[in-house]
């Protein structure tokens, strides 16, 4: 379906920038239309449901920018063509608007994950820690309000977009950064604008829209039979009791199918595999050491006991592999950027590896889009003064929200942010994966060991991976978004705007959202439909960082350091395997992935690899029309499911129960039942 980008001159085909030459390309101004801020808060609102419920169960989020940029040139053009049969029609629907709405629908829905609703936020609670039942004081644990919740998001939300905009040229042009994400992107909207992208996106946006009607169906008819807990189609024991008692099972969730057909083969592999290294052999084995390893009088949710194996040794992977990638990316950028300086001294050109040569003649779609990308600045004192007026008020701001974090501390963050902003953005780059998460973690134990346990180590660690991880993730995404604009000759003020009102718009419906799933649901319970397991895992974080490592139970260290050092050279395995070209790096596991069923199960690693077969069997069968349509099936699949949650929360708000109770019970339980209930 992607346009692809030959010049004439090379190969005789007719550029990209050629076929939109006769096109007149809107100014900035009028790239940011009523129309299009409107489709995205509606979109927007949608994708950020989705976006919560799989933050609140498993924690993966797929790639969403096809979905937003489809469904919003499906929404737009349907309105222009109404228009423009009545003659009413003013302004064209152009590739430069879709990017726009693409731009702000991924920057609402993307506050839904960033905001820390299902990991450092939701850890703040007094649910998760009275679960943990460790550092359960009034200076470690803050009441969930959906006011001071708003308020910190618009007031750390906004710094990581000023922060690496004086970049965007150095970053785009100069060194020639990838951004794969953001270039595919920009490869679709380019080919929907096309007579024949047309054409194929009306298929697309008809398939769907058929998955999602399916999936909401099979959603709304799960929910008659879910009347009492473990009840219903989610707890059906496809695999026998006994493998459903160790959370093997399909539950049936259509969600889970479908991110597992946007996911890498491999990702969804290392969930099983993950799966069966867990809840397969470690804990059984671990749970026989009751008794011995820990005392058998502890609840099942205290740390000190089997949940502070599942958790700490989770935590203990996701910072192996965290660290290997961060080194990783530090050395990379910093080689990356030594031979490009090297490189402009020489012959004041950037080329990377494969790019053409100083000498080659530049290509017109190169020409054109660096034309048009220059022509809209963003003043760079704007982008100094803006960052400084909003750390200023950050600083004067979150003290008050969390009195655990001094002024003092939040400068230390603000000084320190661009530089890592920049090294992420630089690393997404290069590599399309954003360590955010990362330095999230490493400012939870940096920060909460600076305050302490008596002084409030525990939030103030979870307050200060808000402020990271916010700062650095936006820097990466609006980097993205400018790549995705440069492709399609979107302004980059447009796209700044664009990603300044999306932030906005997540800063309210986020927080909206996350309040309507907490209402609604026991949120956060182990055990529960939305368990939230993330919110957990930061916060063990952070008991580590103000605990230190003798808080853990027994062996528990030992477990820990040897799956630490395991997920390291597993991650340098597979980056060396990559680098060396060796076809053995399309099997090695990601650490990261193996580590999520360490905590909360093994049924969603079941569902997505049922996606992963499915696309596997359709790419064999159908290459071409798997490769058009998966994205589409897959996206309908999880939009259905998850918009479902809106219409559930409401009945559940509403205190409307489902009439039947559909559970499964064991021969002889059943005996002991039907015993019991005649007599």
């Amino acid at each position: 379906m992607a346009i692809e980008e030959k010049d004439e001159n090379s190969s005789g085909e007719v550029s990209v920038e050629q076929i939109f030459e006769t096109q007149s390309i809107p100014s900035w101004r009028e790239q940011l239309t009523v129309r299009a801020f409107v489709v995205s808060l509606i979109l927007g609102f949608f994708f950020s449901f989705i976006v919560m419920k799989l933050n609140l169960t498993v924690g993966i989020i797929p790639s969403l920018n096809v979905s937003a940029g489809m469904l919003g040139y499906f929404l737009v053009s349907v309105y222009t063509k109404v228009l423009a049969k009545f003659g009413m029609l003013k302004h064209p629907f152009t590739r430069q608007e879709n990017t726009v709405i693409q731009t702000c629908v991924v920057a609402t829905s993307g506050i839904a994950f960033s905001g820390g609703f299902g990991s450092y936020l939701f850890g703040m609670s007094d649910i998760i820690a009275k679960q943990t039942e460790e550092a359960n004081t009034a200076q470690n644990t803050k009441t969930l309000q959906l006011g001071w919740i708003i308020g910190f998001l618009f007031v750390v939300s906004f710094l990581g977009l000023f922060s690496v905009v004086p970049l965007r040229k150095i970053m785009i042009i100069d060194h020639k950064l990838i951004y794969p994400s953001g270039t595919a992107t920009a490869h679709l909207i380019n080919s929907f604008h096309t007579p024949q992208g047309a054409k194929l996106v009306k298929r697309q946006v008809y398939a769907l829209f058929k998955c999602f009607v399916c999936s909401f169906l099979w959603a709304f008819f799960q929910w008659f039979y879910t009347a009492g807990d473990d009840c219903g189609f989610a707890a059906f024991p496809t695999l026998g009791l006994k493998a459903y008692q160790n959370k093997f099972y399909f539950d049936f969730s259509a969600t889970y199918v479908g991110v597992g057909m946007i996911c890498p083969y491999i990702v969804n592999i290392s969930l099983l595999a993950g799966s069966v290294l867990s809840w397969g052999i470690m804990w059984p084995l671990i749970e026989a050491k009751k008794g011995d390893w820990y005392s058998d009088k502890l609840s099942a949710s205290n740390l000190h006991g089997l949940q502070g194996y599942k958790v700490f040794i989770g935590i203990a992977m996701i910072l192996g592999d965290g660290l290997y990638n961060f080194c990783a990316m530090l050395v990379k950028t910093a080689r990356d950027v030594s031979m490009n300086c090297l490189q402009k001294e020489a012959t004041s050109v950037l080329p990377l590896a494969g790019r053409p040569s100083p000498n080659s003649s530049v290509s017109f779609d190169d020409m054109r889009r660096k034309e048009i990308f220059v022509k809209d600045q963003i003043p760079t004192k704007l982008a100094f003064l803006g960052y400084a007026l909003l750390a200023v008020a950050s600083i004067i701001t979150v003290p008050h929200i969390f009195p655990q974090l001094k002024w003092y501390h939040i400068l230390v963050t603000y000084i320190f942010a661009p530089v890592l902003a920049f090294c992420n953005a630089y690393g997404c780059g290069l590599t399309d994966w954003s360590l955010a998460s990362s330095y999230g973690k490493l400012a939870i134990i940096l920060f909460g060991a600076w305050v302490g346990l008596g002084n409030g180590g525990v939030l103030a660690g979870l307050a200060s991976c808000g402020v990271m991880m916010s700062i650095v993730s936006t820097a990466s995404d609006l980097m993205q978004d400018f790549k995705t604009g440069y492709l399609t000759l979107a302004s980059p003020r447009a796209m700044f705007i664009s990603q300044v009102i999306g932030t906005a718009m997540g800063c309210v419906i986020g927080p909206v959202v996350f309040w309507i799933f907490y209402k609604a649901y026991n949120v956060g319970v182990a055990g529960s439909e939305y368990p939230a397991p993330y919110a957990t895992v930061y916060r063990g974080i952070a008991l580590l960082g103000v605990e230190g490592l003798g808080s853990l139970p027994k062996n528990c260290l030992t477990l820990c350091i040897i799956f630490f050092i395991a997920a390291f050279l597993l991650s340098a395995a597979k980056d060396f395997a990559k680098h060396m070209k060796w076809r053995v790096q399309h099997f090695l596991p990601s650490a990261m992935a193996m580590a999520i069923p360490f905590f909360i199960g093994s049924y969603f690693s079941i569902d997505m690899c049922l996606g992963s077969l499915i696309l596997f069997l359709w790419r064999k069968f159908n290459l071409r029309q798997a490769e058009a349509f998966a994205p589409a099936v897959a996206s309908g699949m999880i939009c259905g499911e998850g918009i479902w949650s809106l219409p559930s929360s409401i009945l559940s708000l509403a205190k409307v129960k489902p009439p039947i109770c559909m559970k499964f019970l064991s021969r002889s339980t059943n005996a002991k039942v039907d015993a019991f209930l005649t007599g």
